[in-house]
């Protein structure tokens, strides 16, 4: 069973920047993807943003601009970059990873985007 343990969010204001981690606790470079979705209620999970275990990343259209996904694989850590912060991205942010075919899921860490 693989662990993802994510980390830095909280609360931040409009047109702030904000950092999410995902720590896997099996090696990321063994993971055919990365990913982020969020939550809002009411909506379904969507997803964010990914990386492949080649390093190609790839983004939701709607937020291309303003996402950077990036990895460390010497700290076997992703990173979700978030820049211009909008009250719109006030959400649940999850972490996700297949290994072996198989789907893994953080447990989630809060984004609220207040001033």
């Amino acid at each position: 069973q693989v662990q993802l343990v994510e980390s830095g969010g909280g609360w931040v204001q409009p047109g702030g920047s904000l950092r999410l981690s995902c720590a896997p606790s099996q090696r990321m470079s063994d993971a055919s993807v990365i990913a982020w979705y969020r939550a809002t209620p009411g909506k379904q999970r969507e997803w964010v943003a990914s990386i492949s275990s080649r390093g190609t990343s790839d983004y939701a259209d709607s937020e291309r601009q303003r996402l950077t996904i990036s990895r460390d694989v010497a700290k076997n850590t992703m990173y979700l970059q978030i820049d211009s912060v909008k009250f719109e991205d006030t959400a649940v942010y999850y972490c996700y990873a297949r290994f072996d075919s198989d789907d893994y899921w953080g447990q989630g860490i809060q984004v609220t985007v207040s001033s």
